[in-house]
């Protein structure tokens, strides 16, 4: 039997306090939700599933310690600096 070990990874103190300011010049509020890594056990595989955050009913993953956002999936990303831009672009 597959054993997968999920552990939660809080978001990075600096990551939180950027997104909070971008959505305040945006007159929004920020929904996050912390990501995790996903290991199978007695393997050397694991995952690292992306911080979730909600604005406006768009939904933006992101990493720590990176400075690209990404649009609903993985395929598709911004610099952290666009992302009031694009926010503002949305309403």
């Amino acid at each position: 039997m597959i054993n997968i070990i999920k552990k939660e990874i809080d978001v990075e103190e600096s990551l939180r306090k950027r997104l909070e300011i971008i959505c305040d010049f945006c007159n929004t509020t920020p929904t996050i939700i912390n990501g995790s890594i996903r290991k199978v056990d007695k393997t050397n595989l694991s995952y690292i599933e992306p911080h979730k955050i909600i604005i406006n009913n768009n939904v933006f993953l992101a990493f720590n310690y990176s400075n690209e956002i990404y649009i609903n999936n993985l395929s598709r990303k911004i610099k952290l600096n666009e992302l009031e831009n694009y926010i503002k672009s949305q309403n």
